[in-house]
């Protein structure tokens, strides 16, 4: 039986329907359990649930969702972590994976020697650069210079050993008469005389480092030491040998260590007193280390280049005696010894005004004269007399 026909059984008789199969459609049994209300009476909800369809009966069709009510959809569990482009959920994380910059070549230890050269760098502030400082405001010109003059002496024997290895016998000739003749007329070495005439013997730089490099001994990895500063692997060797060989080679009294040392100190204010100007350029680059370093490097090539009789152009000396001494000379040279001194002002036509002729001026044409003049001389010199 159906379910309106029983309905109406009941409406009419009053009588409960004995049990029989009921057989209804499946939206109507989720409306009896859900207790809706037909024809006035609300028929209360059944514990059980209406029986599967036999399968006899036509095909049910499924009911689908009533009208304005979006489909059901999975919602997310708690906790979940916001979208990406929400811009509640603050700003994103971006992590950037860099690489560090590799060494260049000749310089595998680049980031230690950088780590070395900011610390020594530090110390030379702090401490060396005011000593440097007053060391050139108190002492004279012409006495630091001649102390500088007198190192250098002291190593003209090592030259002259290097040249011999190097078997260049005119040049060892011409470094043991610059030995001889500044140890005697320049003074024990203080007065460089051997450069001027009538001698013309100027000074060369020369080690067992520039005889390695001298036959093809490459430099090797570069570094920065602390109290050594820039140096390769084949100076440092070099250079030792020669600090071994010159006591030996000039004698006593300077193979006793209590001479040595202070000598030693000594030379390497005097050197770093001259360096001062060109330390402090080299700190004002964008990458001071690397400055230096190819400063070094440069110079070094130019030593060794010129063993074979080559040049190399645009060197700027950090060591040796290349560097100029501060101080007034001769009077066109500012107190760092670089720079020219200013110039006191003239009566001299400002820059950029029209430079006035030195020829006499033109006369007034007479009448046997061209009544065309030509231009004053002035314009032909003007782009000399510029100055930039």
């Amino acid at each position: 039986m159906s379910l309106p026909a029983a309905a109406v059984v009941i409406l009419m008789t009053g009588q409960p329907v004995p049990d029989a199969d009921v057989h209804m459609p499946a939206y109507m049994a989720v409306q009896d359990v859900a207790g809706t209300t037909t024809g006035g009476i609300t028929a209360a909800p059944e514990a059980q649930t209406a029986p599967a369809p036999q399968a006899d009966d036509p095909a049910v069709p499924t009911p689908s969702a009533p009208e304005g009510v979006p489909p059901a959809t999975a919602s997310a569990p708690t906790g979940t972590a916001p979208e990406a482009n929400d811009p509640a959920s603050g700003p994103e994380s971006v992590i950037v994976v860099t690489r560090p910059e590799p060494a260049p070549p000749g310089d595998p230890l680049q980031h230690l020697n950088v780590e070395s050269f900011k610390a020594v760098q530090a110390v030379d502030k702090a401490v060396l650069e005011p000593v440097a400082k007053a060391y050139n405001k108190g002492l004279p010109r012409p006495v630091r210079k001649g102390l500088r003059n007198f190192f250098s002496n002291l190593g003209e024997p090592v030259v002259f050993a290097a040249y011999l290895l190097q078997f260049k016998p005119g040049k060892a000739a011409e470094t043991a008469g610059r030995f001889v003749i500044n140890t005697t007329l320049g003074v024990a070495g203080f007065v460089d005389v051997a450069k001027k005439k009538p001698f013309n013997l100027p000074y060369r730089p020369n080690g067992l480092a520039n005889v390695l490099g001298y036959y093809g001994v490459g430099p090797g990895p570069y570094f920065y030491l602390p109290i050594v500063g820039p140096t390769t692997l084949r100076d440092i060797v070099g250079d030792t040998v020669d600090k071994l060989l010159l006591p030996a080679a000039v004698g006593k009294p300077f193979t006793k260590p209590a001479v040595v040392l202070p000598m030693t100190i000594m030379n390497q204010l005097g050197e770093r007193a001259a360096f001062d100007e060109q330390i402090n350029k080299i700190r004002k680059e964008d990458r001071p280390y690397a400055a230096y370093r190819d400063l070094y490097l440069k110079q070094r090539e130019a030593e060794i280049e010129a063993l074979h009789g080559r040049t190399v152009p645009d060197v700027v000396p950090v060591y040796g005696p290349g560097l100029k001494t501060p101080g007034k000379t001769d009077g066109t040279l500012s107190p760092q010894g670089t720079e020219p001194a200013p110039v006191a002002p003239t009566d001299a036509a400002p820059t950029g005004a029209e430079p006035v002729s030195s020829e006499p001026a033109p006369t007034e044409p007479t009448a046997a004269a061209p009544t065309t003049v030509l231009p004053a001389p002035a314009q032909v010199a003007a782009p000399a007399a510029t100055t930039p």
